[in-house]
């Protein structure tokens, strides 16, 4: 049955539906390296006329095959869309950035004027976004309409470049009489933090013209919040805001809900698991009450919401005629909460609208907790850079003061896994030594899969193409772990790709599970992995289906 089901999503996958104008190879698995291996396609492209679309998603792109296939872009005039996710699987991060440049150039020299440029699903970071760069300015994108970045991890960095890039070709389509007009921006786990997002926040600011806004998962907190609801503000024909898994803190979420009150148009808010609070909620509420008559959705789930703040958003929903779902689940409300609010929503015949309810937190145990948001939202992440500069630090200011430590200073630190797998860096995985290896085999419960996919996860997450030394002891690492969890009779393989694929956010869990922020690292180990004799072929086909997407 489960084998049905795969093969039935791997053939939905690869089926291309072909619009006039577009030549697909979607989804066709091939891997192009150079000139003669897209011949044939180099040629397909030469001889049609009228081409408005290519689509490469779902291929493997090198430097010389991407050069070829620009050359035979380069005369194609009425040239609109570019479906290009998901075409660099396995290729090193080197050469991204000259592959997209040929293709751009190709595109400003054949006076193509698009309207959608997809490059999702690609993870090239930011100088796959520097490689975009002259393309993003030139006129071939005066009239861009959609541009999807999703799942690139362009980071802090290639969002401020991004930024500037859009900026410019506003300011340039401005001065020829036709500003750019975007409609659709979707960059959801992209590591833009706040800076990141402050600074696209002032391009969508000045653009104005926005309907579909998506950037969930991207590690941005009030500050960046807040920038994002003053420009939003300014777009006031937007429809849809996607937000999902970043923290607004009550400031972030009460600035957001002053931008609802000029967004007449927006159909669905997605603020879930997004930590907006009693106060947030009951802002937020105070807005759609006020507005918002076309509302379709609001999901404002897993936000640490209290029963009072439920019932007021509940309240504010009512006489929406056109309202499909109200999401709350995952919030505070308690068995009381729960049954209150449900009768509310019926006693306005619109119970059959409220969302399941069935991961409710219960009641916060203390009602009297501090809640003070200054700590919480000016809180920084200390990445594992920082926490080995902290170390190192505190390490040479005891040696200077004089301070005897229990080890002499001479002696290395023991090989700590659990200080590794709490917070991976490349550092640290080798500092643990030759036998990491093993010491991480022997730390990790390989009877249990979630835990296993989990160390999976953090391993893979040093990874780094560039540094063989890394590379190879992530890869070792890995090797080490699953021999060992698929050698072990308890273990079910089954149960462990199904913990990455929630993991990874391609499928949801019926417990609450928050996914990690996919890196690069965890593709190349993953595709290392599916190769090894001790990875179940069966088990590589669901991946496969799952991962192709």
């Amino acid at each position: 049955m489960a084998t049905d089901i795969v093969a039935q999503l791997a053939d939905s996958l690869a089926k291309t539906g072909v619009e006039e104008g577009e030549l697909s190879y979607k989804g066709q698995g091939r891997k192009l390296d150079d000139a003669q291996s897209v011949k044939e396609m180099v040629k397909e492209i030469e001889d049609f006329k009228g081409l408005k679309a290519l689509r490469l998603e779902g291929n493997t792109i090198g430097v010389e095959a991407a050069q070829a296939i620009a050359k035979a872009l380069e005369t194609k005039n009425e040239f609109k869309c570019c479906y290009w996710s998901d075409m660099f699987t396995g290729r090193l991060r080197s050469e991204i950035p000259p592959a997209l440049n040929s293709l751009g150039d190709a595109l400003m020299l054949a006076g193509a004027r698009l309207t959608v440029l997809d490059l999702s699903d690609n993870a090239f970071g930011p100088d796959g976004v520097k490689g975009i760069e002259n393309l993003l300015k030139s006129t071939a994108c005066y009239t861009l309409q959609e541009l999807r970045l999703n799942n690139c991890g362009m980071g802090i960095g290639g969002g401020k470049i991004l930024a500037a890039s859009l900026t410019q070709c506003h300011r340039k389509s401005s001065e020829k009489g036709t500003p750019l007009s975007l409609k659709v921006f979707v960059a959801g786990r992209n590591r833009l933090e706040n800076d990141g997002a402050t600074a696209l926040a002032h391009a969508f600011q000045l653009i104005g013209s926005l309907e579909e806004v998506h950037m969930p998962q991207n590690g941005i907190n009030h500050p960046g919040v807040t920038a994002l609801a003053t420009a939003m503000q300014h777009n006031s024909g937007l429809r849809i805001l996607n937000l999902n898994d970043n923290t607004f803190t009550e400031k972030g979420a009460i600035a957001m809900a002053q931008a609802l009150k000029h967004l007449r148009s927006i159909q669905v808010i997605n603020f879930g698991d997004c930590l907006v609070r009693p106060a947030g909620a009951i802002a937020i509420a105070e807005s759609v009450l006020e507005g918002l008559p076309i509302l379709r959705e609001l999901n404002l789930s897993f936000g640490e919401i209290t029963e009072e703040a439920a019932l007021a958003v509940a309240h504010a929903v009512k006489g929406k005629d056109q309202l499909e779902k109200l999401d709350l689940n995952g919030n505070y409300l308690g068995e009381d909460g729960c049954k209150a609010l449900k009768e509310s929503m019926e006693g306005m015949n619109m119970g059959d609208l409220l969302g399941s309810l069935s991961d409710d937190e219960g009641e916060p145990e203390d009602d009297d907790e501090d809640e003070d948001e200054d700590e919480d939202e000016d809180e920084e992440e200390v990445d594992d850079e920082e926490i080995d500069e902290e170390e190192e630090e505190e390490e040479e200011e005891e040696e200077s003061s004089g301070i005897k430590l229990s080890t002499p200073t001479s002696a290395p630190r023991p090989p700590d896994v659990s200080s590794f797998l709490s917070f991976p860096s490349p550092d640290k995985l080798l500092k643990l030594g030759a036998k990491r290896a093993l010491l991480i085999e022997q730390q990790v419960d390989v009877s249990d899969a979630t835990k296993t996919a989990e160390a999976f996860l953090k391993i893979a997450s040093v990874y780094k193409e560039e540094n063989n030394d890394v590379k190879n002891a992530v890869l070792d690492s890995i090797d080490a772990l699953l021999k060992k969890a698929f050698a072990t009779p308890s273990f079910q393989g089954y149960n462990f790709v199904s913990s990455l694929l929630i993991l990874l956010g391609l499928i949801k869990s019926e417990d609450k599970v928050k996914p990690v922020l996919v890196v690069p690292g965890h593709l190349h180990a993953l595709e290392h992995v599916v190769r090894q004799d001790y990875f179940p072929k069966e088990d590589v086909a669901v991946l496969q289906a799952f991962m192709s997407r």
